[in-house]
């Protein structure tokens, strides 16, 4: 095969990435801000906030929903980014909660559709000989992401305006729409992907990609535990300051080990990472729920970023890999609709456990439940790979 073809630092790669770190960045800077936001600006009770941060949630999944059965083109993509400043112009109209919550709303199905179309394309213009490690590599952007959108944010909260928040995301918006323009959409693209008649579940999710999906659910959902409560835990324990280190460390962990387990995945598959990786996630919500000094708390964070963020980038092209290439887009869409669920109803369901656990309990329940999840890879999954790859 030649350098050309299997070649994976395009420009398309490049600014495609960035596209999806500035966008996976502005919904984790929203999501850890906009409770506050909608209780100091509107006295919203905590039932209305939770509805507000968990609305944008169901948007995304519309937004996904629609887009993973059409043919991903330019013009979607530079529509729904003309589309997302848009709405993120919302947010600075102060009118009342319906309005915010509408408008949440609306941002969600915008964010939902941009992040389906960018992660297609970048899929389908993978060598096939490196898919797992493009993926490996671009799913770095989210990790990146991930990191430090909750650390932008709450400095923010702190340490600004809340409508700064808003013109941030407003400008990472105006950003993402003047390099989409350099993306380049090839009759590929076009081609791998058909339309098909009538209106099934199937036009709409990709069946063989639920199995992996329903793992994903379960680790974005004790994720959620980690991005939604840890300053509280942490206010709680006396180490907020570390706590404030706490998603550096998971983003360095994350970025060293990420091209080393895409290469593996390529050559060994799957069930190489995902067993370690669920051991180590799980030791890492272990000692979160035991941490009783700094250096516990961020080697917690070091833990959940070999474990969690690998399963994440794996588990997607492991979602990718088991579609036929037409279906490429319904397979991601299906990876991230399940991925939005465990991050969207993660909060809300977990905060009804923390007045009977408490936050340690709660980390210490979740690292048995992603333990338990060994046993349901197993079962969806891993004891076909074998079958599968033949």
């Amino acid at each position: 095969m030649s350098q050309i073809n299997t070649k994976l630092w395009t420009k398309n790669f490049i600014i495609l990435s960035l596209i999806n770190f500035f966008m996976t960045l502005i919904f984790f800077l929203l999501n850890a801000t906009i409770t506050l936001y909608s209780i100091q600006e509107f006295n919203a009770s905590t039932g209305e906030a939770g509805i507000i941060a968990g609305i944008f949630i169901i948007g995304s999944l519309l937004g996904r929903l629609f887009t993973g059965r059409l043919v991903q083109t330019k013009k979607i993509l530079m529509t729904s980014l003309l589309f997302f400043i848009l709405t993120t112009l919302l947010y600075f109209v102060h009118f009342n909660i319906g309005f915010l919550i509408l408008s949440r709303f609306l941002n969600g199905i915008t964010l939902g559709i941009i992040t389906t179309v960018v992660s297609t394309v970048v899929v389908l213009n993978l060598p096939a000989s490196r898919k797992g490690e493009g993926i490996s590599y671009f799913a770095i952007s989210t990790a990146l992401a991930t990191g430090i959108g909750p650390f932008i944010g709450l400095n923010m909260s702190q340490n600004a305006n809340l409508n700064m928040i808003f013109i941030f995301s407003l400008i990472l918006g105006i950003i993402n729409v003047v390099i989409g323009i350099f993306v380049k959409f090839s009759v590929t693209n076009k081609a791998t992907i058909k339309k098909e008649k009538g209106l099934k579940v199937s036009d709409f999710i990709e069946p063989k990609a639920i199995p992996i999906g329903i793992i994903m659910f379960i680790m974005a959902f004790c994720f959620s535990g980690i991005v939604s409560y840890l300053n509280v835990y942490a206010l709680e324990l006396g180490l907020i300051e570390a706590a404030s280190f706490f998603f550096m460390i998971y983003t360095v962990f994350v970025l060293i080990s990420r091209p080393f387990t895409g290469r593996l995945m390529d050559k060994k598959g799957a069930n190489i990472i995902i067993y370690p990786a669920l051991i180590v996630y799980g030791a890492g919500m272990l000692f979160l729920g035991s941490a009783s000094s700094s250096a516990i708390l961020l080697l917690a964070g070091a833990l959940v970023a070999l474990g969690f963020g690998n399963i994440s980038s794996i588990s997607q092209a492991l979602a990718i890999s088991l579609a036929e290439p037409h279906r490429v887009g319904l397979a991601t869409a299906t990876f991230f609709i399940f991925y939005d669920l465990g991050n969207g109803f993660g909060p809300s369901i977990l905060g009804l456990l923390i007045p009977a656990t408490g936050y340690d309990g709660l980390y210490v329940t979740l690292g048995f439940i992603v333990l338990a999840t060994l046993f349901l890879y197993y079962l969806l999954y891993g004891r076909k790979e074998r079958k599968i790859q033949n």
